[in-house]
C-alpha cells in the first residue's frame, strides 16, 4: 500500500470528482456526500502517510518512479520529506472543511463546484510530491484551471476581471520558469530535481535561472510588487476558493524556493538574497499599513496574507544567508524551521479568517466593515471564534501564529538586528489592523437592524470553525509534533545548502 500511497493521495480526489460530476445538478445532496466521502478518504490517506513516514532521517521517502515520456527522459517521479508531508496533510484537512463549509452555501451547480475542489486538491498534493521538474510544472500549471473555474463561476460581480488577472499574472511567471527548466534540461538531459541540484552552472547561468524561478514563485507567494492579483482574487472568490487560495496555494511559492531556487542555483540565491529579504520586509511592513486602510474585510485579510507570507520568504532567505555567509548552521536551521511552521500556521489562520468573513457575508451579503457593529450581541459563539483567530493572526503567544514568526525573528536577529526589528514590527501592525477590524465588527451597540436579525453559527459552521480553532491552539501550545515532523528534513536541507558552497 505504501508503495503507491502518494499516487493514491493525488488521484483519489481527481478520480473521485468523476462520480461527483455524474451525480448531476438534479442531485446536489448526492454530489455533496460523495465529495465529502472522497475528501475524508484522502485525509485518512494523508494520516497514513504521516504514520509511514520516518521523520528521524529527513530523507525523501515513499518514492514512486515510472517512465512517463521515455524518449526525453521525463518520469512520473514522486517522493516526500517532512515538509511535503506537513503540507499534504494541511491540504487534505483544509479540503474537508471547505466542502463542509460550502454544504448549503453553494446552491447553483453544486456538483461542479465540489468536483472542481476535489480536482484542485489532487493537483496541489501532486505539486508537493513531484520530484521530476516537468511533472512539478504540470501540476503547478494545472492548478490554475479549477481555481479559475471556481472564481469565474461562483465568484462575485467582478469575477471575470479577477480570474483573468489571476490567470495572466500566474501564467506569466510560469512561462519564465518553463524556459529555465528547458535550459536546465539542455544541460543535464533530465528533469530529475536531485540531479539538477548537482549540475555545475556558471554564475551568469545561475543568475538568469534565479530570476526565472523568482518570477514564477514570487507571483505565487505573492511577493511585492507582483502581489496585486491576490486582493482582487480573494474579494471575488467564493469563501471556499479564498480559503484554499490562502491556506494552500500561496504556500506553493515558498515550497518552490526550497525545491528549485536554493538547491539548483545556490550561488545566485546567495547573491540576490538581500533583494528578496528587502522585498519580504516591504511586504511585512508596508503591506501591513495597506491592510490597515481597508474597508472590505476580505481585502484586509488578503493583504494580511501577503504580509504573513513575507515572513515565510524572509525566514527562508535569512536562513540561506546565515548558512552560506556566516556558516551559522544552528541559526539557519531555526530560521528555516520557523518559515516552514509559519507556512502551516498561516494555512490554518487565514483559512479560519476567510471562513469567518464568509459566515458574516452569508447573513448580510456585504463585506464592508462599516455595515456591521455589535455582532457579538447576537452571535456570541461566532464572536468567540472570531476573536481567537484575530489574536492568532496578530501573533499572540499560545496560538500557532506566534511560533513560526518568533523563530524567524530570532534567526533574523543573528543575521542583522535591524532586520529583526523591522520583522518584529509586524506584530504591532498585525495587531493594529486585525483588532481594529474586530473592534468595528464585533463590539459596540447594534446600529443596523440587519445585524439585530442575524443568527448565531449553526452546527455545520461550528464544526468548521472548531476544527480550525483546534489546529491553531494545538500547534500554538504544543508545536512539537509539527517541529518533529519537519525538523530532520529542514536539517538535511540546511546541510545541503552549506555544502553546496564552493
Amino acid at each position: 500500500m505504501s508503495n503507491h500511497l502518494l499516487s493514491l493521495l493525488i488521484w483519489l480526489p481527481i478520480l473521485g470528482a468523476v462520480p461527483v460530476l455524474l451525480a448531476g445538478g438534479q442531485r446536489p445532496n448526492a454530489a455533496r456526500w460523495i465529495s465529502l466521502l472522497v475528501a475524508v478518504a484522502t485525509f485518512a490517506a494523508s494520516l497514513a502517510l504521516v504514520h509511514v513516514y520516518d521523520p528521524s532521517t529527513g530523507t525523501m521517502q515513499v518514492g514512486e518512479n515510472l517512465s512517463w515520456i521515455a524518449s526525453i527522459g521525463i518520469h512520473y517521479s514522486l517522493a516526500v520529506d517532512g515538509i511535503s508531508v506537513a503540507l499534504i496533510a494541511l491540504t487534505a484537512f483544509t479540503t474537508i472543511l471547505v466542502i463542509v463549509g460550502a454544504w448549503e452555501i453553494i446552491a447553483v451547480r453544486t456538483h461542479q463546484y465540489m468536483a472542481a475542489m476535489l480536482v484542485l486538491e489532487g493537483l496541489m498534493i501532486g505539486v508537493f510530491c513531484a520530484t521530476d521538474a516537468l511533472l512539478f510544472y504540470v501540476f503547478f500549471e494545472a492548478m490554475l484551471i479549477p481555481m479559475f473555474i471556481i472564481i469565474g463561476i461562483w465568484g462575485g460581480p467582478r469575477r471575470v476581471y479577477a480570474t483573468l488577472k489571476f490567470f495572466i499574472y500566474t501564467f506569466f511567471g510560469s512561462i519564465f520558469m518553463l524556459v529555465g527548466l528547458i535550459y536546465l534540461y539542455s544541460k543535464a538531459h533530465t528533469f530529475d530535481l536531485a540531479t539538477l541540484a548537482h549540475l555545475p552552472l556558471s554564475m551568469t547561468e545561475q543568475s538568469w535561472l534565479f530570476f526565472a524561478f523568482l518570477l514564477g514563485f514570487a507571483i505565487k507567494v505573492p511577493m511585492v510588487p507582483v502581489h496585486t492579483w491576490l486582493p482582487d482574487a480573494h474579494v471575488e472568490a467564493p469563501t471556499g476558493g479564498s480559503v484554499v487560495l490562502a491556506a494552500v496555494m500561496l504556500k506553493i511559492g515558498g515550497y518552490g524556493f526550497l525545491r528549485f531556487s536554493l538547491p539548483i542555483v545556490p550561488d545566485a540565491s546567495e547573491h540576490f538574497a538581500p533583494l528578496v529579504i528587502v522585498l519580504s520586509l516591504i511586504a511585512v511592513v508596508y503591506i501591513g499599513y495597506v491592510a490597515l486602510a481597508q474597508e472590505d474585510m476580505k481585502k484586509l485579510v488578503a493583504y494580511s496574507s501577503i504580509a504573513h507570507m513575507g515572513f515565510v520568504t524572509l525566514g527562508i532567505f535569512i536562513a540561506f544567508m546565515l548558512v552560506r555567509s556566516d556558516n551559522n548552521v544552528q541559526a539557519a536551521h531555526l530560521g528555516m524551521q520557523g518559515a516552514m511552521i509559519q507556512m502551516i500556521s498561516h494555512g490554518f489562520i487565514s483559512g479560519a479568517m476567510f471562513t469567518c468573513i464568509g459566515v458574516l457575508y452569508d447573513r448580510m451579503h456585504t463585506r464592508q466593515i462599516k455595515d456591521y457593529g455589535g455582532v457579538i450581541n447576537v452571535m456570541p459563539w461566532f464572536g468567540l471564534f472570531y476573536v481567537l483567530f484575530a489574536m492568532a493572526n496578530s501573533g499572540l503567544p499560545g496560538t500557532s501564529g506566534f511560533v513560526g514568526e518568533f523563530m524567524v525573528i530570532l534567526a533574523s536577529f543573528q543575521a542583522n538586528p535591524w532586520i529583526a526589528l523591522f520583522a518584529a514590527f509586524t506584530l504591532i501592525i498585525g495587531a493594529a489592523y486585525t483588532l481594529w477590524m474586530v473592534k468595528r465588527v464585533l463590539w459596540g451597540d447594534i446600529t443596523n437592524h440587519h445585524v439585530a436579525e442575524m443568527k448565531d453559527i449553526n452546527a455545520r459552521e461550528t464544526f468548521v470553525l472548531a476544527a480550525f480553532a483546534a489546529a491553531v491552539l494545538l500547534f500554538g501550545i504544543w508545536p512539537q509534533p509539527l517541529v518533529h515532523l519537519m525538523d530532520a528534513s529542514v536539517g538535511q536541507l540546511v546541510q545541503k545548502l552549506a555544502y553546496s558552497k564552493v
